[in-house]
């Protein structure tokens, strides 16, 4: 695997959501340009997943200089176990068989939503679901992780969730297995980094943790989410950013903006590109997360 960076001129974040309607108000996506205040991005009536990969797609038709973050798991573990699904014949072999097939189980599932994957008698013994359906695959304690998980959470640098787990706040499976949906339909047409060596021009793709960029922006643990202006303001501020009123202040469109100028003020670290545990086999299997090292 080549491994470089480069010079962006533009940074979206993009705050996901696994919400099974037709647009989540969970997904905001905004842009920092320059050294202009970030904005939201904002269509009428609000993103769809649809939208949001026409989106990409125009970017990647232009060749946009720019970096993307994507506020979920692009992968599930994989090297803990040598396989996605353990034991399992129909279990894929890498990342992009990984996409096209959550993409194809869930074919009739509308608005790019995901339910047929964890409901799938194979698959489903794998997932920690609602109603107390713990699977018998799931695992012990938390569930299984990825290595930047397992290290992000040993090194104290953030403290994701399992992916196989689908309860709770802080799950971020249903959001990583729409995005899979997402990735399996752009078709390559956006590198996504690690599994993708950054292009020399036009749009990358990277994994982003929302509140990783927090804790750089100088919001405490115990207060993870911006929702006013005062401290979006302050979050900027400690990030070398300009501020803009915004229309919107919830906790995903706070965390898209502040995560936008985060990407803009670190993507120039050389040890954000090429942290010490990321070796080609987690690379290419399970992906890793950008600011993570």
């Amino acid at each position: 695997m080549i491994r470089r960076q480069r010079i962006f001129s533009a940074f979206a974040c993009i705050d996901w959501s696994g919400a099974a309607v037709p647009r989540p108000h969970g997904i905001a996506i905004a842009l920092a340009s320059g050294q202009t205040a970030p904005r939201l991005i904002e269509p009428a009536g609000g993103w769809s997943r649809a939208l949001v990969l026409d989106w990409l797609v125009d970017h990647a038709r232009r060749g946009t200089d720019m970096l993307i973050g994507f506020d979920l798991s692009p992968a599930l573990p994989f090297i803990d176990a040598n396989a996605y699904f353990p034991g399992w014949h129909g279990s894929p072999k890498g990342p992009r068989e990984l996409w096209r097939l959550v993409d194809s189980l869930c074919s009739n599932d509308p608005h790019l939503s995901a339910t047929s994957f964890v409901d799938h008698p194979d698959i489903s013994p794998y997932f920690r679901r609602h109603g107390g359906r713990e699977g018998t695959l799931f695992g012990v304690g938390i569930g299984r992780l990825r290595q930047v998980e397992s290290h992000q959470r040993a090194t104290g640098q953030a403290r994701s969730a399992s992916c196989f787990n689908l309860v709770g706040a802080a799950q971020v499976g249903k959001s990583s297995l729409t995005g899979m949906r997402l990735f399996s339909r752009l078709e390559d047409r956006i590198p996504i980094w690690p599994f993708d060596p950054l292009p020399e021009r036009g749009p990358a793709i990277i994994e982003i943790y929302t509140s990783v960029a927090a804790r750089a922006a100088g919001v405490p643990a115990h207060r993870s989410k911006i929702r006013d202006s005062e401290a979006l303001e302050a979050a900027l501020a400690c990030l070398g950013s300009p501020y803009q009123p915004v229309s919107r202040l919830d906790d995903h469109a706070t965390d898209a903006l502040v995560t936008a100028a985060w990407m803009r003020s670190t993507a120039a670290n050389a040890d954000y590109w090429h942290p010490e545990p990321l070796t080609n086999a987690i690379a290419q299997q399970e992906g890793w997360t950008f600011g993570i090292i």
